[in-house]
């Protein structure tokens, strides 16, 4: 019986010092991140006010780097559209409401 490759991701960790990431990539993710989530909130700060009044408390699905968003009162439903059109790109999902939270703490 051939063995065949895991295809399990690598994870960093003390045990295997060549698979830690180094702290400037740590660092260019962090921002990246945090990039991504301030368009996130500025797109969904422009266009809230209006979408509020008639679907509050739906689902928002952003893309961040076109601006596209996808609304929907089934969170599964609002994913599916945006997945038809950006099916590997990056997507933020709030809630149509004043804070653009899905849960509570």
């Amino acid at each position: 019986m051939a063995r065949t490759k895991s295809v399990r991701p690598r994870r960093q960790g003390r045990l295997f010092p060549e698979y830690t990431i180094p702290p400037e990539e740590l660092a260019r993710r962090e921002a990246e991140k945090n990039a991504r989530i301030k368009r996130y909130r500025e797109i969904f700060a422009q266009v809230s006010p209006q979408l509020i009044r008639d679907h509050y408390n739906w689902f928002m699905i952003i893309e961040p780097n076109s601006g596209d968003y996808f609304i929907d009162p089934d969170e599964d439903v609002a994913m599916q559209k945006a997945r038809q059109k950006y099916p590997s790109g990056m997507v933020g999902i709030m809630r149509l409401n004043e804070t653009g939270t899905c849960g509570k703490i």
